[in-house]
């Protein structure tokens, strides 16, 4: 079935729904769009992980927010937990789905008998937002993270060393749970920068609090249906 995908406003027809391997480099120029961002942008919006710098010996990455420091503790803005909360949703879709509204920055779980659970989430920035359907291909407790060999190259050129793997943990940029989806570089995934929960911050994935996916994690099954739209 060909279904259209619009990945920073631009629409791309897939037979293999979101992106099969004919656009994977179109969402990978996607990404490396917005490592052209200027240093104070990426500082400014306290999440990507591009702007962290990286301690060797210790290797851990080190917020831009917090330098010298490998956690944002005393640093922290102030926020408000956005409540997780059972919700009326008229649409039809499956039981076990997920449905993510860009626009409210909201997140569905769908319950079944007109009910869905609604999460905040953060979504990305202007110029990187993407829509689609597709299906979650697997999950991931405390997610390692690997930067492309082209961002770390990138990023070298600039003076700032990236790892090559920075194993699952507190200060990883993805947080404590990760769902795939699909074949893309996507992912819903958790933050240990909570604050940025709400916000069009990030480079395309859709962010949640630790506690909201941990718990999101523990309902969504492999092979679920998850729709993001603007």
């Amino acid at each position: 079935m060909v279904v259209p995908v619009s990945v920073a406003g631009n629409s791309i027809l897939s037979r293999s729904r979101l992106t099969p391997k004919s656009t994977a480099s179109a969402l990978v120029a996607a990404t490396l769009v917005a490592a052209t961002a200027s240093a104070q942008a990426q500082s400014n919006s306290g999440y990507d992980p591009r702007s962290w710098t990286y301690d060797q010996a210790r290797n851990v990455l080190v917020s831009p927010s917090a330098p010298g420091q490998t956690s944002d503790e005393g640093m922290q803005p102030e926020w408000s937990v956005i409540p997780r909360r059972i919700v009326h949703f008229s649409e039809a879709q499956p039981k076990g789905s997920i449905v993510i509204n860009t626009t409210e920055r909201r997140l569905y779980y769908i319950l079944g008998d007109g009910k869905a659970l609604r999460y905040a989430v953060g979504v990305g920035k202007e110029g990187l937002e993407w829509s689609g359907r597709d299906t979650i291909s697997s999950k991931k407790d405390w997610p390692d993270w690997r930067p492309p060999a082209e961002m770390r190259s990138r990023e070298a050129s600039k003076g700032r060393l990236l790892p090559a793997h920075v194993a699952g943990g507190p200060n990883n940029p993805l947080g404590a749970r990760a769902l795939y989806i699909g074949n893309t570089l996507y992912r819903v995934h958790g933050t240990n920068q909570p604050w940025t929960v709400g916000q069009a911050n990030s480079s395309g994935c859709i962010r949640m609090t630790n506690e909201d996916v941990i718990d999101l994690y523990d309902r969504v099954k492999i092979g679920a249906q998850i729709i993001v739209r603007h």
